[in-house]
């Protein structure tokens, strides 16, 4: 029998998230945030193993508090999905097949989660971005990637040994398209053209979603072939992307994954930077309302909660990738979106 909406709103404000709805899987971009004691990990158990680093962003230094890889346990407790974007910036072979120390790490998140945990994991950009980014006497440039789209590299220094590590764990694994500016991009037909002939050659049997960060690149062209090749589309609330419902309608209101599944990342408010959005939601403990209480804020959620429903209603599984810097605590945010998709859960009798 299915549960009420009244015990499922008792599971939110415990901050449990993984029975609002079998077709929701409510998760985070990282996990280990010691400012998430007391909500997602328990004081008792976590307090005293609380690590510290400095962490610079937009000029200023901050205190970063993280816990153990080993407190994943108790995160999926509460969440159904994790993202893990540490792999992002190298890969997990070097291409002479040698371990790099990230494997060692993904292999830590496995052996702590517990066998019904879900990864969704960030590819290396080495394999995705165009340009990488290179720091050199203390200033910041951009050189051509060479290994842009390399299937063969992605493969065999990724993917084969991401299975191997994760093997059922395994949800999916998001490419980010960084930011091109338009007249620095290809064509929308060449971009096309440039992923098709990527997602020949790599293996098919992982659920691949493609997250394109210049609005540009969104065209019809675009959306039909993601439907044809079954890639799934990102939508994603982040700085320069048009809003949740825009990028809807320039998906043609499809769910294009083979895998019958979407994401849905809330990264950084729109028309805010990165820094500013860090700055205000550090140490991130709590909703702040210079994010979570503007028209911008509520907008997110009513869009978040209708693609909810749309995958609801169309036997899709949907992954809402709650991040700190779009609320000020992703398990408050989570907590937030988990009670209006249950407020039309209520109306509809569900």
């Amino acid at each position: 029998m299915p549960r009420s909406v009244s015990d499922r709103r008792a599971d939110a404000e415990r901050f449990d998230f993984r029975h609002i709805h079998p077709n929701l899987r409510f998760g985070t971009a990282s996990d280990r945030y010691a400012g998430w004691i007391d909500t997602i990990y328990p004081r008792d158990v976590w307090a005293g193993e609380v690590t510290t680093r400095s962490k610079r962003v937009g000029g200023e230094t901050f205190e970063e508090r993280m816990l153990p890889v080993a407190s994943v346990e108790d995160y999926f407790l509460h969440f159904g999905v994790l993202e893990l974007d540490f792999l992002y910036y190298r890969p997990l072979l070097t291409p002479d097949g040698r371990p790099e120390s990230n494997l060692f790490v993904l292999q830590q998140y496995a052996d702590h989660a517990p066998a019904n945990a879900r990864f969704l994991v960030k590819a290396p950009r080495q394999f995705v971005s165009r340009v990488l980014p290179r720091r050199s006497g203390g200033r910041m440039s951009f050189e051509e990637n060479d290994g842009y789209l390399d299937a063969a590299g992605f493969t065999r220094q990724f993917v084969e040994p991401l299975h191997d590590a994760l093997g059922t764990k395994l949800a999916g694994v998001i490419l980010e398209q960084e930011y091109v500016r338009k007249r620095e991009a290809p064509s929308p037909e060449a971009f096309v053209g440039e992923w098709d002939a990527f997602f020949r050659e790599v293996p098919r049997d992982v659920a691949y979603h493609l997250e394109i960060r210049s609005e540009h690149l969104l065209t019809p062209g675009l959306a039909a072939w993601m439907e044809h090749a079954g890639i799934g589309r990102v939508f994603s609330h982040w700085t320069w992307l048009p809003t949740l419902h825009a990028q809807w309608t320039l998906a043609d209101e499809a769910f294009t994954s083979r895998a019958d599944d979407v994401v849905v990342r809330l990264l950084n408010p729109r028309d805010m930077k990165y820094n500013e959005a860090f700055a205000l939601a550090y140490p991130f403990t709590k909703p702040v309302a210079a994010l979570s209480e503007t028209g911008q804020a509520r907008r997110m959620i009513d869009e978040t909660t209708a693609l909810m429903y749309k995958a609801v209603e169309r036997d899709a599984t949907i992954h809402v990738i709650a991040n700190n810097r779009a609320w000020g605590s992703s398990p408050h945010l989570a907590q937030t979106l988990a009670h209006r998709f249950l407020d039309f859960a209520e109306r509809k009798g569900e």
